[in-house]
């Protein structure tokens, strides 16, 4: 006679789900949301004011990182075929949004300017007239400013069965193609995918970011065999901080706060975000060594607040898009309107909320349909979230 197994809820509670990667996801999408909004005051306060790197090296590693564990996994267990269709499915709903969000900015701007009268820099010139650029738009040939994250994250997750193909054969060879082509990359920015609308290609270019990546592929490898956490080194601990400092004391923006330079030495000279320089690189590695080797952290992104961010996380991909059309009504209602602080309060306030009016439905369909696919007994664990399985793209 079989001994009892123990109930679903019971086995939720042995290994509680790691929100650290969701948490940290919904960080860089409320960044996004104020970076994306040249004049809003709180982008004065995100990453990219304190160090070499931006929610955007977030978004990617992330997503290198969920990929591994939603379609690599996937492979592991039900073959190839199953994985390449899984992931052709998630490239379909990106290319989707992607489309979409392009042709509201598009019509947005135009009947904005109806009424209104709009700066230059608002829509690329190319898109102000016809319709002949629409193919373009709809072959990746022409990326408008601030929609260019999800055609990078669309390319590099096609790429993802032969990245994982490689993978399984050996990892130093997996890291050195990744190391050879961005290296090629950042020699030469003009290795690029052309982009119609900007003479120096795409501007997250692919050749540099896919090492990105791939780090974060290699990232959720090596965690996979610490119980999801990267391994704690107390040396690597203090190498990032001290690297992490260094970077706050050459970014940090001292002219907009008024206070003593702190800068014994100038910047280095490259720091480009096109090609992933080294400086924003390592940037980004130390930040996500220090949350995915913490303990602490671990705890954190599992109690109130670090499940607020974590919504968002859960459902990044319509809570970008959200954010995007609402970054876009907030720099036309800025450059229309004025930027005064009461027109600042508002705008923030009601970006946030919206992002979270669209999130918790979001959410909670999501918890009722998985529920749904459970027996009752694992139900009940499911709607806790702190219990709840890691939900990544496409899974």
């Amino acid at each position: 006679m079989e001994p009892p197994q123990p109930p679903p809820a019971a086995l939720a509670r042995k290994n509680p789900r790691d929100h650290r990667v969701d948490a940290l996801r919904g960080i860089a999408l409320l960044m996004m949301l104020v970076d994306h909004v040249p004049d809003d005051l709180l982008n004065r306060i995100t990453i990219r004011n304190f160090g070499f790197a931006d929610a955007a090296e977030i978004f990617v590693m992330l997503a290198g990182y969920a990929s591994y564990l939603a379609y690599g996994r996937l492979i592991d267990r039900q073959g190839w075929k199953t994985g390449i269709h899984r992931i052709f499915g998630r490239c379909v709903r990106l290319y989707l949004y992607q489309t979409g969000m392009t042709l509201v900015f598009v019509w947005t701007v135009r009947q904005w300017r109806h009424y209104q009268p709009l700066p230059e820099y608002t829509i690329e010139p190319q898109l102000a007239h016809g319709y002949s650029w629409l193919w373009r738009i709809l072959t990746f040939d022409a990326l408008p400013s601030y929609l260019n994250i999800l055609p990078l994250y669309v390319v590099l997750l096609a790429l993802f069965p032969a990245i994982y193909w490689v993978l399984k054969r050996s990892v130093w060879l997996l890291l050195a193609l990744s190391i050879g082509i961005w290296a090629i990359a950042n020699l030469d920015p003009r290795i690029t995918i052309p982009n119609w609308l900007d003479p120096n290609g795409w501007y997250l270019n692919p050749f540099g970011w896919q090492f990105l990546y791939i780090l974060g592929i290699l990232g959720a490898v090596w965690a996979s065999k610490h119980n999801g956490d990267l391994p704690y080194r107390p040396w690597a601990k203090v190498l990032c901080l001290t690297y992490l400092a260094g970077a706050f004391v050459l970014c940090f923006p001292y002219e907009y706060w008024h206070v003593p330079f702190l800068r014994i030495f100038p910047a280095p000279p490259n720091t480009g975000k096109s090609t992933l320089a080294i400086w924003r690189l390592l940037d980004i590695m130390a930040i996500f060594y220090l949350v995915q080797s913490s303990k602490v952290l671990r705890r954190i992104s599992a109690d109130r607040i670090g499940q607020s961010l974590a919504l968002l996380g859960r459902n990044s991909l319509e809570v970008f898009a959200c954010s995007t059309v609402l970054d876009l009504l907030g720099r036309l209602m800025f450059a229309s309107f004025g930027i005064d602080l009461w027109d600042q309060l508002v705008m923030n306030v009601v970006g946030l909320g919206l992002t979270y009016a669209l999130a918790i439905p979001l959410d909670r369909a999501r918890q009722r349909a998985r529920a749904a696919r459970l027996s009752p007994g694992a139900a009940q664990a499911v709607s806790a979230p702190k219990e709840e399985g890691l939900r990544l793209p496409g899974g």
